[in-house]
Order: structure tokens, then C-alpha cells, then sequence
């Protein structure tokens, strides 16, 4: 007869086959079987974060750069706590996997007071969820873990939430039903004849321009071959890199800057490739973008989802464009002129901006000085992040500056821990405000536990400095509820065992960046900008608030 073990032991051993490095999570006794048997077999690490946000955040930052993130929360409010931050990566495509636990089978729904349990759990994680599971019968178990992750892994890619009654995780099941991992669903081979299409079209082009958004992340190599080719290439924030900034043919992010929009207006061809063409990057679809417009999605529910299009491709955007620029070798766009028209206007774009960074900028580039070329830049929804952090902070490939995709702050600091864990030889600018760290304070404990090899960049400006600039723009001045009592950071970094420095003249930027990245592990740089001097910011470019 086949050797029993738990559902627990099972789960972890399944996550073993799937070479998972690593497990964020909170402990609970509604999930302490699963734990309990990853603690004993001790192949994966867990880290203990302090909230299941936290958790949650930290599993979809590891996910986007190893395949597979994981996190381990409690069930009920536990569960509860981790929705925002599923939100952020269904936004992103992450493939994430979220195990939450549940209370007997027995008070399952059943709105007794049971400890833990909530009405319908099922039903919030299936609202901020690719897809949401229950774990009924304990025979069954791994099998739905396989097909929560296979779904995971499938583009377009999400979380998958699993929750599993306390009294399965503890029964016990042949080791034989411990199978083989399963791969994600297979995405069809490219139609040459769809290729032949949007080729005859692209070679027709005069100036064609390229929008790459997050399905294009794996596409950089064909990127670069069209780019080289003459192809005007502009991305969204998340999609940085994947052109690398320096290429001659790189817009960046400029997409509301006036001298991009002017340059972009002379285009005649217009391929956006795995964008959802996002509100804060068009200014509210306004931003006028060339026709024909075709676009590629491995979505068929993303046609002319935000702008109408001439062509929709359901395609993976590597496959394709990999397609695309195997046709384009030995065509060329452009020519010395219109390279000179578009280094032109990204440089007047930045130089725009660095004005309004003002002495920000030149924190920008004491960081770009002293990080390593494969350094990491994660950044919350903060003034600086949509500032200089955004645009004018470089990026040498794809996933090298990294964001909130939802706009919700708070998930600087766990993002940036899960970051450093999935790299562990490459340094992390973890760049959050005052207002959205507090959200998470507590992962800085985490941050100091795992030493994280993050620097985390505090821009301390008393309050919501974002809101003030809406609010100063919107509400015709009026500031209400805005301003935070904040503890002193660098203190605190100290009370948690982090080396720590504070910064309150621009002129100092340059030596202590350089010291606080030379140094390997976690520490806080703390910029009083109040000091320095506070920046405006009213959110992305609208016509109106609502």
C-alpha cells in the first residue's frame, strides 16, 4: 500500500517540484499543516511577512521574475487583507499562486461565528483573482494545485486563489497522488498568413510607431531587431527596458510629454503590442495615436479595448513580433533625419522634466551613478516615483524599474523585499513616500529578518505630497487630510538593527547614495524634503478630475 501523508506535506512537496525558491506568508492556524510541513522538509524558504499584503506583494514580485510566486495567508479577514494586493497583480499578469487557508469543512459558509470565518470568502477572492478555487475533497487536492497553477502560468497570466479547509490540509492521502508538474497551456504557433498581413501593412509604413506595453515583456530581442531596423519604439511604464533607454529609437515613457506627442503625430502606422493603452498614459484616450492601428493581444476580450482599431491579432507579442522581424531584416524606416527629430524631442522631454524635478533630479542621478548596471529600481505610487522615477531613471532592460500597476501606494516596500529575494546578486532601490510606507511599516522588520539586499529610499515630505497637487489643482487649493504625523525613519531604521542615514541638502546625494548602495544588505536613506524642498505633482495629465 501506498505511504499516507498529509494534504499539507503534499502541498509542499508539489511546490518543491515546481522548484519554487520561495513562500511569503503569515502563519495562522487555519494554515499552520502547510506551513508545518515546509518548516520540516525545509527545500523552500518561507518568509514570514507581517501583514498578508505584504505577503501577497512580496510573492507577485518574486512571480514576475521566476515564473511563479507563492504566498501563504489565513483565511477570513486574513484573506481579506490580501485582496488590494491581488488586485496589483491581476493589474500586472502576474503568475502568483495564493494558498489561504479555511475553517472545517463543517461551518464551511455557515455564518456561526467559527473563528476565522467569513460569508463567502469564496466569492471576494474570485472578484480580485484570475480564478479562484475550494479544495472540497482531500483526494482532489493536488490535482486542483496543479490546475490553479498551470491557470497561473497561462498567459495572460494572473493570481490564483486556493482555499483549503483546515481538516483536508491535516487528512491524509497516498503519496501517490503527489504527479508529475503540469506545463501551462500551450499558446498557439503564429498563422504565417497573419504574419504576411501585418508585414504587407508595416513595410508600407513610412515612419511606423511601436507602443509596448506588459505582453511585450519577453519580446526584447525582436524589439531591438525592429528598432535597429528604424521602427519608432514608445513603451508604457511597465514595459521599460525592454527597449533599453540608449537605443536610438527609444521614446521611453514620454507618452504626455508635448514634444513626443508632436513626434509622434507624424507616424503613419501605429502597432501596439500587449498594451492596455492605460488611462495615466494617454491622457484619458486622448492622446491622438496614428492610423491604421493594429494591435496584438493574446486577449481576445482586449479589442479596441481603449482605442478603436483597424486589426486585432490574438497573438503572443514575442511569437509575432519574433515573426515580424525575421520579415523586417534588410527593411529600413527612417533615415538620419528622423533619427535626429526623435533624440530631439526625448531630449526635450527630459529636459522638461529635470526642470520640474528640480533638485530631485540630481537624486535621480546619484542613484544612476551609484547603483550597478544590473541594479533594480522598485518604486511605490509616491511624487518622486511619478516624477523622476517614472521617466528620467534608466532602464536597461525589461523589469529593471518596477511599479505599482494598480496606483495603489503602500507596495513599495514588500515589492521591493520580494525583488531582492527572486535576485539575490543584484541591489534594489526600494524608492517609497512617507504616506505609502506606513502602509506596510511593518515589512521593514521583514526587510531587517531576511536582509534583503534593498536600499530603501524614504522620501519624507510630512504627508500625501501627491494629493497635494491634485488637491492644489482641483480643489482650487483647498488642502484637507493630507498631512501625517510620520516617525522620524532613520531612528526607526535604527530600533530595527538597519544602518540608516538621513539626507537634508542636495548636495549630499551624491556621497551618501554611493555609500548606502556600496553597502551589501538592507539599509534606509531617509530625504528630508522638506528641507530640500517639497515637489508638485497632480497626478497624471486629464482634462478633468472626473
Amino acid at each position: 500500500m501506498s505511504e499516507m501523508i498529509t494534504v499539507g506535506d503534499a502541498i509542499a512537496r508539489t511546490l518543491e517540484q515546481y522548484q519554487v525558491e520561495a513562500i511569503y506568508g503569515v502563519i495562522s492556524i487555519h494554515n499552520l499543516p502547510i506551513a508545518d510541513a515546509v518548516g520540516q522538509r525545509g527545500n523552500i524558504r518561507f518568509v514570514p511577512a507581517r501583514g498578508e499584503a505584504g505577503s501577497v506583494t512580496m510573492a507577485d514580485a518574486h512571480g514576475r521574475f521566476s515564473g511563479l510566486g507563492v504566498a501563504l495567508t489565513s483565511t477570513g479577514a486574513g484573506a481579506g487583507n490580501a485582496v488590494g494586493a491581488l488586485v496589483e497583480a491581476m493589474n500586472a499578469c502576474t503568475p502568483l499562486l495564493h494558498i489561504t487557508g479555511q475553517v472545517e469543512k463543517a461551518w464551511l459558509d455557515a455564518d456561526t461565528g467559527f473563528i476565522h470565518e467569513t460569508r463567502d470568502q469564496l466569492t471576494f477572492l474570485k472578484a480580485s483573482s484570475k480564478r479562484a478555487y475550494r479544495i472540497s475533497n482531500a483526494n482532489q487536492a493536488i490535482a486542483i494545485l496543479h490546475k490553479a497553477i498551470q491557470e497561473a502560468q497561462t498567459p495572460p497570466c494572473g493570481p490564483v486563489s486556493v482555499e483549503i479547509p483546515i481538516d483536508i490540509q491535516g487528512a491524509k492521502i497516498p503519496v501517490s497522488l503527489i504527479t508529475a508538474p503540469v506545463k501551462p497551456t500551450s499558446v498557439s504557433a503564429v498563422d504565417t498568413a497573419v504574419v504576411d498581413t501585418l508585414w504587407a501593412q508595416l513595410k508600407q509604413a513610412r515612419q511606423p510607431l511601436l507602443w509596448l506595453g506588459g505582453g511585450a515583456l519577453g519580446s526584447a530581442d525582436a524589439v531591438k531587431k525592429l528598432a535597429d531596423a528604424g521602427v519608432t519604439v514608445i513603451s508604457s511604464t511597465h514595459a521599460r527596458g525592454v527597449l533599453p533607454d540608449s537605443h536610438r529609437a527609444s521614446l521611453r515613457a514620454f507618452h504626455n510629454s508635448p514634444s513626443v506627442e508632436a513626434l509622434i503625430a507624424q507616424c503613419d502606422f501605429t502597432l501596439v503590442a500587449g498594451s492596455r493603452l492605460r488611462s495615466n498614459e494617454t491622457r484619458s484616450w486622448t492622446l491622438e495615436l496614428p492610423h491604421p492601428r493594429v494591435q496584438i493581444d493574446i486577449d481576445p476580450a482586449a479589442a479596441s479595448r481603449n482605442y478603436l482599431m483597424d486589426t486585432t491579432l490574438v497573438a503572443d507579442c514575442a511569437a509575432l513580433l519574433t515573426a515580424l522581424a525575421a520579415k523586417a531584416q534588410g527593411r529600413e524606416w527612417g533615415d538620419a533625419q528622423w533619427d535626429t527629430q526623435v533624440q530631439h524631442a526625448l531630449a526635450k522631454a527630459v529636459a522638461g522634466l529635470r526642470e520640474q524635478c528640480g533638485a530631485y533630479a540630481k537624486l535621480n542621478d546619484a542613484i544612476e551613478n551609484a547603483l550597478p548596471q544590473d541594479g533594480l529600481l522598485v518604486r511605490d505610487i509616491t511624487v518622486s516615483g511619478s516624477l523622476w522615477g517614472s521617466r528620467l531613471f534608466r532602464a536597461n532592460g525589461p523589469l529593471m524599474n518596477i511599479h505599482s500597476l494598480a496606483g495603489a501606494i503602500g507596495m513599495g516596500l514588500p515589492m521591493a523585499i520580494g525583488t531582492a529575494i527572486a535576485n539575490p546578486q543584484r541591489k534594489v532601490v526600494g524608492l517609497v513616500g512617507d504616506g505609502g510606507v506606513s502602509l506596510n511599516l511593518g515589512e521593514m522588520a521583514t526587510l531587517a529578518q531576511e536582509k534583503a539586499n534593498v536600499t530603501l529610499l524614504v522620501m519624507n515630505d510630512g504627508g500625501y505630497g501627491v494629493m497635494r497637487g491634485i488637491q492644489d489643482k482641483y480643489s482650487g487649493g483647498r488642502q484637507y487630510y493630507n498631512e501625517l504625523h510620520t516617525p522620524d525613519f532613520t531612528q526607526l531604521a535604527h530600533a530595527m538593527g538597519l544602518q540608516a542615514w538621513s539626507v537634508e541638502r542636495a548636495e549630499d546625494f551624491d556621497a551618501v547614495m554611493t555609500e548606502a548602495l556600496a553597502m551589501p544588505g538592507p539599509s534606509v536613506v531617509e530625504v528630508g524634503m522638506g528641507q530640500i524642498g517639497a515637489r508638485k505633482f497632480a497626478g497624471p495629465p486629464q482634462k478633468t478630475l472626473y
